[in-house]
């Protein structure tokens, strides 16, 4: 009879061995989860905002580029003439603007107060000398004609004098305000002119933006190049970004600022770390390089993931298998 109790219970040892190492791996493989994705792949293309002949390239295809470094050079000539022409065109404009704040000086006040006198006398001249034939007339001493041209060189001084009189009276007040304002805009213009020659000449030199790798050199110094035209293509490696895809009912464990693992075939073993940055507030159709053919005809939510560990091992393109588990949590 003792035998068979003990295989009774054997069995249910066993059998409670097995329930609980079931158990444990369903709970396992509800924790842990996996996804697939790829290293994101992130160029820029570099011109110059300027257009001329390439004078020089200090970078080569494979190089590493930091941020700031100059990559290469526009003949600066044409530029610096373009300088030089906008800042004689500010001088000439600010001493325009000098002199129409200023007004007139003492000097030429006094020259147009001189011309009044000097017209006022030759007007009372040609006034008394018309009066004086008025009465010849009178006494039939003249001709009608000799009083109308007494009468003409009387108006025609009466219109110096008036002329006169207003010049002196513009020097005194100084310029309109329509002319001064007329001044400031031709300064602030040619100063326009000048801020855009300097910016020019700034551009001639290409400056890298951020860290990356030089990918492609499009063309050799000496090509003439339109502004806009492609001249190197950088790859850029800092931050590194990986792309990945997952579907609806799993959308929950994708959170921002989520703890993710991520894995490389080449290095199975050794994770680098991330955290989810972005979660597509749109579903899309699964692309193509979605690995797991279950979600290839699914609609499914893009994730960013920010790797914090990346070196130069994890490059642009590379497949990675993310993991991550709820009690992973949050940075």
């Amino acid at each position: 009879m003792k035998k068979p109790v003990v295989v009774v219970l054997l069995v249910v040892v066993v059998l409670a061995a097995l329930g609980g190492g079931w158990m444990w791996y369903q709970s396992k493989q509800q924790s842990t989860f996996t996804l697939y994705g790829n290293v994101d792949i992130r160029t820029v293309n570099l011109s110059f905002r300027v257009g001329g002949r390439l004078a020089s390239l200090a970078v080569d295809e494979g190089d590493a580029i930091k941020r700031g470094q100059p990559l290469g050079e526009i003949d600066k000539a044409p530029y610096e003439n373009a300088l030089l022409q906008a800042q004689a065109n500010v001088a000439t404009a600010q001493a325009k603007y000098s002199l129409a704040t200023a007004g007139y000086r003492d000097e030429e006040i006094a020259q147009a107060a001189a011309a009044v006198n000097q017209a006022r006398a030759a007007y009372d001249y040609a006034q008394n000398y018309y009066q004086r034939q008025q009465g010849l007339l009178k006494s039939r001493a003249i001709s009608a004609n000799d009083l109308e041209n007494a009468r003409s060189a009387r108006d025609q001084a009466q219109a110096t004098l008036k002329s006169a009189q207003d010049k002196l009276s513009q020097y005194r007040a100084g310029n309109r305000p329509q002319e001064i304002a007329q001044a400031k805009a031709s300064l602030e213009q040619a100063e326009a002119a000048l801020a855009q020659a300097q910016l020019d000449l700034h551009d001639t030199t290409l400056v890298a933006p951020s860290d990356g790798t030089l990918l492609t050199r499009a063309v050799e110094p000496g090509s003439m190049l339109s502004a806009g035209s492609t001249v190197l293509t950088l790859s850029l490696t800092r931050p590194v970004w990986v792309r990945a895809y997952i579907d609806e009912p799993n959308l929950h464990r994708a959170k921002a600022g989520q703890a993710v693992l991520l894995y490389t075939d080449g290095r199975p073993n050794q994770p680098f770390h991330g955290k989810i940055g972005f979660v597509s507030p749109t579903a899309e159709f699964t692309p193509k390089t979605v690995e797991t053919p279950d979600l290839r005809t699914d609609l499914v939510y893009r994730l960013r993931i920010i790797v914090t560990d990346a070196d130069d091992t994890l490059r642009q393109g590379m497949p990675v298998t993310l993991r991550f588990s709820d009690e992973a949590g949050h940075e």
